[in-house]
């Protein structure tokens, strides 16, 4: 029997319908950055699932009920009593956005010289600790390097890795361990809970705070319910509860699974980290009961946060995920597997066999998508995770050359995920036709977001 989607549009947006020849002109003006291209001339955006999502009528609803008073308004209570519905610490602090909660939490943890360890540190994260002076360590489990297999659990931390590190001389300089969930780094893969508890006893034993990037809880959560066995009839909230019960606090972005457009919170056990944490929300974010949102974006995320654990609209995120890598895999492209939920990853180098990796084949296929079909996506290879000289020259190449084709919430249909497989049917007809790339300029610290680059000619020079 087919899927019914559990949700119908009632609020419209036009579609940008441009030239190939106005796509090439965005792009020179761009400085051939997605993210510099104007949001007038895309066409289908997948640069980001955070706060691209479509908003229910019941979200719309409850912002227009907001109390937008300074402490303690209605909107706040009603947030705090979202938030823990499903995580179990007794301090909970809203902040303006995700980013805003690894700034206040990591600057709380961490001194100078430490080490943050991961399964994989997403960008920001990296650039938060690394302005504290501190150093991120990635340890994803072994089975995330084999792109091509279909191991449920690939965004698991190296439980072997994380031990070898903690025995050693670096052991004391460890200060946190950040496990993202879902690991947005290595391809949107989930977590087990199995692998949360294994670690959550190694940190106990070493004495060191386990912190949750749960920006996807919901996600992860209905992977693990999907592919974990023991977790078949437990409720998506209820696994994501026992989740945060291995932890020691989180920090979340409510632009993913809070289906909001802006917001996050961190939450904490510990009384005198929470104290920390209070005194920076309330010096740089605000008071500590609206950190940085309005009271109409508290409710949004509130009334987001029930909805995003519905297990019809999570079923329905699959299915879209699955049918977008399906069209992919039909176009003769391949993709990081199994597909996860808030993105799909395509294998630039596979793709885009004549680029090495010093021409930025995933930056190459990302512009190509542009170029082609009027489709922004992520660049997630050498040019965001590559080490550079000091003429940004590739030095050291990222491990993997991917493009993520992040899937806003509730946004696009299958004709839409059609159309993204017929312009990669297009490309990978005649790829030597993509160019490689050179970096002109780029800032030291996420330098994808900033940095100018320029297409190489048709010989490679």
């Amino acid at each position: 029997m087919p899927q019914l989607r559990p949700y119908v549009a009632a609020v419209v947006r036009p579609i940008p319908v441009t030239t190939r020849d106005e796509r090439i002109a965005a792009l020179d003006d761009a400085g051939h950055n997605p993210f510099y291209i104007p949001a007038t001339m895309v066409s289908i955006d997948l640069l980001s699932d955070s706060g691209t999502g479509a908003l229910s009528q019941q979200q719309q609803a409850w912002a227009a009920l907001a109390d937008e008073r300074y402490a303690f308004a209605e909107s706040f209570t009603r947030f705090d009593h979202a938030v823990r519905e499903i995580v179990p610490y007794p301090y909970v602090f809203p902040v303006h956005q995700g980013r805003a909660a690894e700034r206040v939490l990591c600057g709380s943890l961490l001194s100078r010289g430490q080490i943050s360890v991961s399964n994989t540190h997403f960008d920001t994260t990296s650039a938060n600790i690394a302005l504290l002076g501190c150093y991120s360590v990635d340890l994803p489990c072994p089975e995330a390097v084999d792109l091509d297999s279909d191991h449920p659990f690939k965004g698991n931390i190296d439980l072997d890795g994380l031990n070898t590190l903690l025995r050693g001389p670096d052991g004391p300089r460890v200060g946190q361990i950040l496990i993202t969930m879902t690991n947005n780094g290595m391809g949107g893969q989930p977590v087990s809970m199995s692998n949360l508890d294994a670690v959550s006893q190694i940190a106990r034993d070493h004495g060191i705070p386990l912190i949750l990037d749960a920006a996807r809880m919901a996600e992860n959560a209905w992977l693990v319910r999907r592919r974990e066995a023991g977790y078949e009839d437990w409720t998506p909230r209820d696994i994501a509860r026992r989740a945060f019960e291995f932890a020691d606090g989180c920090v979340a972005s409510l632009k993913k699974d809070g289906l909001g457009h802006a917001g996050g919170f961190l939450a904490v056990r510990d009384e005198s980290l929470a104290q920390q944490c209070e005194a920076t929300i309330t010096a740089t974010e605000g008071h500590r009961t609206y950190g940085g949102m309005a009271g109409h974006s508290l409710e949004v995320v509130a009334q987001g946060l029930r909805e995003a654990f519905d297990p019809h609209y999570l079923a329905d995120r699959e299915t879209d995920a699955a049918y977008l890598a399906e069209q992919i895999h039909a176009a003769g492209v391949d993709t990081v597997r199994p597909a996860g939920m808030h993105a799909v990853y395509l294998n630039a180098s596979r793709v885009l066999p004549h680029l090495q990796p010093h021409h930025f084949p995933a930056h190459a296929l990302a512009c190509a998508l542009y170029r082609e079909g009027g489709i922004r996506a992520a660049e997630m290879g050498s040019l965001y995770l590559g080490g550079l000289d000091e003429h940004n020259n590739l030095v050291t190449p990222a491990p993997f050359e991917l493009v993520r084709l992040a899937l806003p919430r509730r946004v696009y249909d299958h004709s839409h995920l059609e159309y993204i497989g017929e312009i990669l049917v297009d490309i990978a007809k005649n790829p030597e036709r993509v160019t490689g790339y050179q970096i002109v300029e780029a800032p030291r610290i996420l330098r994808h977001f900033k940095c100018v680059t320029a297409p190489l000619d048709q010989h490679g020079a």
